[in-house]
């Protein structure tokens, strides 16, 4: 099974693979529900999907009727306004035919203006803390993407107590010193508050391009890597660190390769940063054309 953590001070040891539901997103319902019972063989206790994410929570909620108590339940809303947040948390609830959820994070807040509406008076935090208030929700996060998302969650954290907080890790974004020195300061602080820090990206591959040897069809927005070795590579990266969690990719089809790693990763015997495992993650790089997703000025968004 894969190994279990406190989810930061929220009381709940979530296992450090966490499904992404984003890769429900277009899934018809029969292979969805198989797909999740992967989950049950790996330990995966903790679930993250979001109102944006096309079909995701419609196709949750027949698995949550049999299975609600043995999960955590994460969603999001991408609304930045008290009354838009406030209908989403509800549509949420309503798609995924449940009563409450665990964690409700504001997505992808990362651009100042949008982060200035949210965090301000009528703003969507306002609709998180009342959706608390009322039992909707237990907890409230924040995500984001781009290479500014440790930085703003920073700034968010200084203004409210977030809970959790989801940010891109992976070996190429951390080779990067500026996004690195930032990552490391929200990890400090996240340590220091009890704050849960979740990442993304840890197999992706590249943003795809037109010239691929990648020619099946496409789950996800970037394109992830497939190699077995080097995909557990990229998973132990993330794991090395004690605290981190890692959320699955968005391209289902991996799915079973990360979880398999997950499993197989041996916490007392990780490697320290920048020991010898770096070489075959540098390897790795060279030999599949691995890139940052995000590179400040130039690609910063999805």
């Amino acid at each position: 099974m894969i190994a279990k953590i406190p989810f930061g001070s929220t009381g709940h040891a979530s296992s450090r693979a966490i499904f992404g539901a984003a890769a429900l997103a277009a899934m018809k319902p029969a292979r969805a529900q198989g797909v999740l019972e992967t989950l049950l063989e790996f330990g995966v206790n903790h679930l993250d999907t979001a109102a944006g994410y096309g079909e995701s929570e419609l196709r949750l909620a027949p698995w949550l009727r049999r299975h609600r108590d043995d999960f955590f339940l994460a969603t999001k809303t991408a609304e930045r306004t008290g009354a838009g947040a406030r209908a989403g948390i509800e549509r949420s609830l309503e798609r995924l035919g449940v009563e409450s959820i665990d964690l409700i994070q504001l997505h992808n807040l990362v651009d100042p203006a949008e982060w200035e509406t949210a965090m301000g008076p009528g703003g969507a935090l306002e609709a998180a803390i009342e959706a608390r208030d009322r039992g909707l929700v237990r907890f409230i996060g924040v995500t984001g993407h781009g290479t500014r998302a440790p930085e703003m969650h920073l700034k968010s954290l200084a203004r409210f107590d977030f809970d959790s907080v989801l940010v891109p890790c992976n070996y190429t974004m951390l080779r990067n010193s500026e996004y690195a020195a930032d990552f490391r300061k929200l990890l400090e602080t996240g340590r220091s508050r009890g704050v849960a820090v979740q990442t993304i990206k840890a197999v992706a591959r590249r943003r795809w391009t037109d010239v691929t040897d990648d020619s099946g069809p496409r789950f996800s927005w970037y394109e992830p890597i497939r190699d077995p070795e080097a995909v557990a590579r990229a998973v132990d990266f993330v794991l090395r660190t004690p605290d981190l969690f890692l959320i699955t990719s968005s391209d289902g089809t991996i799915l079973r390769k990360t979880l398999e790693a997950a499993r197989l990763f041996d916490a007392d015997n990780a490697p320290e940063p920048a020991k010898p495992a770096d070489e075959a993650l540098a390897l790795d790089v060279a030999r599949l054309g691995i890139e940052p997703l995000f590179v400040r000025g130039v690609s910063d968004a999805i």
